[in-house]
């Protein structure tokens, strides 16, 4: 396993919770990228917690030392594409999760995720850790 991965949320989260199998893959990787949507839904969750200050002060030094991935032009194309064929299959996928797989696909990189929803989504390549 030496590939390039985008992590969701909750791996990040996992990440933070040392959780093994998440560290042991993360070491093993080639190109590790985090999704800005993933950031803010981090900064959501910090801000809240019961402790805002750390935990955001948390994740601004790991998105300092992360290759942080922005949406494009290109990144809203696959968006639209991806919701309306899950639109047409009456498939539901959380709005920022469909913002997250369209960044995996546009940029070609396997999606690291525990959410199942991903699933309906065909062109998607996914890991589970």
């Amino acid at each position: 396993m030496s590939g390039k991965y985008l992590l969701d949320t909750n791996i990040v989260i996992a990440l933070f919770a040392e959780d093994f199998s998440v560290q042991k893959h993360i070491a093993k990787a080639r190109e590790i990228f985090i999704p800005s949507t993933v950031i803010g839904e981090l900064f959501f969750g910090a801000f809240k917690s019961s402790r805002p200050d750390e935990n955001s002060k948390r994740i601004e030094n790991f998105a300092a030392v992360s290759a942080v991935l922005v949406c494009s032009i290109d990144t809203s194309r696959e968006y639209g594409r991806i919701k309306n064929l899950l639109l047409k299959k009456g498939l539901p996928v959380p709005e920022n999760d469909i913002w997250i797989a369209a960044l995996a696909v546009e940029h070609g990189l396997s999606l690291v995720t525990r959410d199942k929803h991903f699933n309906n989504i065909k062109e998607l390549k996914r890991s589970i850790w």
